[in-house]
């Protein structure tokens, strides 16, 4: 096998070790220039909601299920069996059930229900008024992507980007450990755990070690909110980036984005996830790597650079709280994120 070809059509992370330790609750509160909402405890609710892709009642029921064995309650928003061809209902109903999450005083997070597309076209019509008064923990990666960068530009929220309801698994006894381990992952960010993960040392990564605030997600995402309202503010941030179904002519294009908005630029660290990668055309081969990619991108600067770190379309999809601030280090020996 091409070894290069083969790197280019997917990178995700290898073996990661997680380190959760609770600290009960609020632990973050002071540790960054974001508000961090209240932690969870035993008995609280949590809403579930779809304000992207449908999805059915029966779909939803494992993650149910699990979050109610944590000592959760749960809300199922109207949304959840609701269909309007891709979207779970209609505009108007994604709209008016995520806002009665919103300001619900009861429910103390959100779980968005699965990804897909949609909530960009609801995102400017939500108020945030009760919600800034009374925050509350939002969960969703992907097009939820949205949701993190619109909290972070616009409110300065912290929110958690972690798999949703549509990734946990039917039968948790003969789920693998790497689902059971990012699933709790999610219980952890809610119950206010300092978290941390251990991802293997890869020769493209740039050593280094800094603390600041994380902020990130799907990179398509990301680059479509460049100039809107919710555009990501990356200065002096941890930036994590992750993507599917991509060619690599179309990152390499929203990396440009990237770098010509200044994106890349000021920021403290760099951290790559997942990237499943369209195969190249026959005749339209690209030639790079997504290594060679990003590298070229951040050549001029001077931060540390982690690649293969476990978030992003796969299974080793952890929870990683946007707005809070970590500590970043990379050596010859592999990448320590850790929350502090």
């Amino acid at each position: 096998m091409n070894r290069k070809k083969f790197l280019s059509s997917f990178i995700a992370a290898a073996t990661v070790i997680p380190i959760f330790k609770s600290f009960g609750n609020s632990i973050e509160s002071k540790t960054s220039s974001f508000k961090i909402p209240p932690y969870l405890n035993q008995g609280d609710w949590i809403g579930i909601t779809s304000p992207a892709g449908f999805i059915t009642t029966e779909q939803v029921q494992p993650s149910i299920l699990q979050m109610q064995s944590w000592g959760f309650q749960i809300k199922i928003g109207e949304t959840i069996g609701k269909r309007d061809f891709t979207y779970g209902g209609t505009d108007e109903e994604r709209l008016k059930d995520f806002q009665t999450m919103l300001d619900d005083p009861k429910i103390k997070a959100i779980m968005c229900a699965r990804g897909g597309y949609g909530f960009v076209r609801i995102i400017d019509r939500l108020d945030f008024s009760s919600f800034k008064k009374n925050p509350k923990w939002i969960i969703g990666f992907s097009d939820i992507t949205v949701l993190h960068c619109h909290l972070a530009k616009n409110y300065g929220i912290a929110s958690i980007h972690s798999k949703m309801c549509n990734s946990f698994p039917d039968d948790w006894t003969k789920a693998e450990p790497i689902q059971i381990e990012t699933i709790l992952s999610i219980k952890n960010a809610l119950i206010g755990a300092s978290m941390g993960y251990l991802a293997p040392a890869n020769m493209n990564n740039k050593s280094g070690s800094v603390e600041a605030v994380l902020v990130g997600g799907n990179l398509s995402i990301i680059e479509t909110l460049s100039g809107s309202d919710s555009d990501l503010d990356t200065k002096d941030k941890i930036l994590f980036i992750e993507d599917t179904g991509e060619y690599l002519y179309s990152i390499d294009r929203m990396l440009w984005n990237l770098k010509r908005s200044g994106k890349l630029k000021n920021l403290k660290g760099l951290i790559i996830g997942g990237f499943k990668v369209k195969p190249d055309d026959t005749g339209e081969e690209f030639g790079k790597t997504i290594y060679e990619i990003v590298l070229e991108k951040v050549k001029d600067y001077n931060y540390p650079i982690a690649f293969e770190f476990p978030v992003g379309h796969q299974r080793n999809n952890f929870a990683l709280k946007c707005g809070a601030k970590h500590s970043l280090r990379v050596t010859e020996k592999g990448t320590t994120l850790q929350s502090l």
